[in-house]
């Protein structure tokens, strides 16, 4: 065993060791492409999403070091018919990048050299006769074994990316780094004798250049376009049930705050460190900020493009904003317009993507917070502010203020003039959602809530172990807030929630967008409680 070359089934070990979520069903995936033109995978996705886990699952499986047959006895990949023919058959080059670059001087510097050097020194110890004691290109050196020994590879390369986001303003050792990987994965009768398969991990698509894929023969499952590979992901939905009812958690509390990673084949997918963080810790809170700070996101969304704010701030009031995701040059620099940084944040997992509509929302309560603290910076201004009152705006609203209501919502609306104008309930109801920003800790506010003769524009129900009312808030425009009261008691949106809750608060809320000088932009309300 080596550190480089057939490191051997340890690291697989310690993780089972662990509450273990069955992935293995990923081994029978990358089997499947073995000796074939499809043997080049490259699955993206953010931290904390299991990534390294399964390139040392991976590992374990391949390596032909070590005998790991009592290791997946049990698991998914044992019940495949593919077990049995690949376990433990191949030679294995493991590589993490963030290894490499944490060993060099000068974030990155010489790490293609490096990983050459560190990784022939270990083929020369096990092919003797081999590689040559001069040898310093790596894909000659695997070819000689190949050769010579008739061993095929197989490369598992964890954090592939690492370069283009430590070094990302240093494109000559990103040129460097890529000009490696494709004389190790270019194709041809060369690659076909020595790479019997390679799985690249990390959190970014390969690099484009143009248009074109920096490695054009790898097949790419990302945050945008996981395809079959979406289980994978992180955990599913029933994944998570599973381990709520063996670890007695809240599931819906799980759901509120880790949930929001959706995709067509496979449905809800979750943030698997946050699962077991709280699992681990028996309580269910933001995890999010213990591994990334909030000072990234803000660097992003600070950017100057147009529309981004807008966007943001539209996201931050629950909306879903389109999203052409083509355009992203799969780095941390080559920012063109908005979309680009929407698509970045999409592959870091602060956005959630719905392929089918071409559109993102940010997912979860634990990302959502990190939105709210990235607006607590020069730029956001009044509107950070403003997210940081909306604990102010729900305490006068459960007292029946409705004057301070109506007042916080009329400086919601002044902050953000130039970026939210509304002429209708459907938007108003976006400042809405964005005032009532931290209410979301406690309620759980969904928009067209179908109830008595019709749908509630806006409904409150307080999440499980809270004492608060039932919010009903109906918007109108150009009328009056007792007119929405009205329309609350007509179409009977309080009927079904009184019996089922108990104490409800009716909030009408009315928006003249015609008014003039001291009335110009003018919000009423009224408060009935029930």
């Amino acid at each position: 065993m080596g550190i480089y070359l057939n490191p051997g089934n340890k690291g697989f070990q310690t993780i089972l060791n662990g509450d273990y979520v069955d992935k293995t069903g990923l081994i029978d995936f990358v089997n499947r492409t073995i000796n074939t033109p499809q043997k080049l995978t490259c699955f993206s996705r953010p931290r904390r999403f299991g990534k390294s886990f399964a390139a040392k699952m991976l590992c374990a499986y391949y390596d032909k070091s070590c005998d790991s047959r009592s290791l997946f006895e049990g698991l998914e990949i044992s019940k495949k018919d593919s077990f049995d023919k690949y376990l433990n058959m191949y030679d294995v080059i493991y590589l993490d990048i963030t290894w490499f670059i944490s060993r060099s001087k000068n974030k990155g510097e010489n790490v293609a050299s490096d990983i050459q050097t560190a990784v022939i020194d270990e083929l020369k110890g096990t092919f003797t006769d081999c590689v040559s004691g001069n040898e310093t290109f790596l894909p000659d050196a695997l070819m000689s074994v190949s050769h010579k020994a008739g061993n095929q590879f197989i490369f598992i390369i964890d954090e592939w990316d690492a370069l283009f986001r430590e070094a990302k303003d240093d494109e000559g050792l990103q040129k460097e780094y890529v000009q490696l990987l494709r004389g190790l994965f270019k194709g041809g009768t060369a690659t076909d004798e020595t790479i019997a398969a390679a799985y690249m991990t990390g959190i970014l698509p390969i690099k484009k250049y143009g248009t074109e894929s920096a490695l054009t023969d790898f097949r790419e499952f990302t945050m945008a376009a996981p395809d079959t590979l979406a289980p994978y992901v992180g955990f599913t939905e029933q994944e998570v049930l599973d381990l709520c009812d063996t670890n007695h958690l809240d599931f819906e509390e799980v759901k509120f705050w880790y949930d929001g990673y959706s995709f067509d084949n496979v449905g809800s997918i979750y943030s698997p460190n946050s699962v077991m963080q709280a699992i681990e810790r028996n309580v269910i809170r933001n995890y999010w900020t213990s591994s990334e700070t909030y000072e990234s996101l803000a660097a992003y969304i600070g950017m100057d493009y147009k529309g981004l704010k807008k966007d943001i701030i539209r996201m931050l009031g629950g909306e879903a904003v389109r999203v052409k995701v083509s355009t992203f040059q799969n780095d941390m620099t080559s920012f063109k317009r908005k979309d680009d940084v929407l698509t970045l944040l999409i592959h870091l997992g602060y956005l959630s993507y719905d392929a089918v509509k071409q559109t993102v929302t940010i997912p979860n309560q634990e990302v959502a917070d990190a939105f709210g603290d990235a607006t607590d910076q020069e730029g956001w201004g009044e509107i950070g502010e403003l997210i940081q009152e909306s604990d102010d705006l729900l305490e006068a609203t459960l007292c029946g203020d409705s004057d301070a209501v109506a007042e916080a919502l009329e400086k919601v609306h002044a902050a953000n003039s130039s970026i939210l104008r509304y002429n209708n309930e459907a938007t108003l109801s976006s400042v809405i959602m964005i005032a009532y920003y931290t209410a979301r800790r406690i309620y759980k506010i969904i928009p067209e809530f179908p109830q008595g003769k019709g749908f509630a524009d806006l409904v409150f129900l307080p999440r499980r172990g809270s004492d608060k009312p039932v919010m009903v808030v109906e918007l109108k425009y150009d009328k009056d807030a007792d007119t929405a009261i009205r329309q609350i008691h007509e179409n009977r949106y309080d009927g079904d929630l009184k019996k089922y809750f108990g104490n409800l608060l009716l909030v009408g809320i009315n928006y003249d967008k015609d008014a003039k000088g001291t009335n110009a932009k003018k919000h009423s309300c009224v408060i009935e409680k029930v």
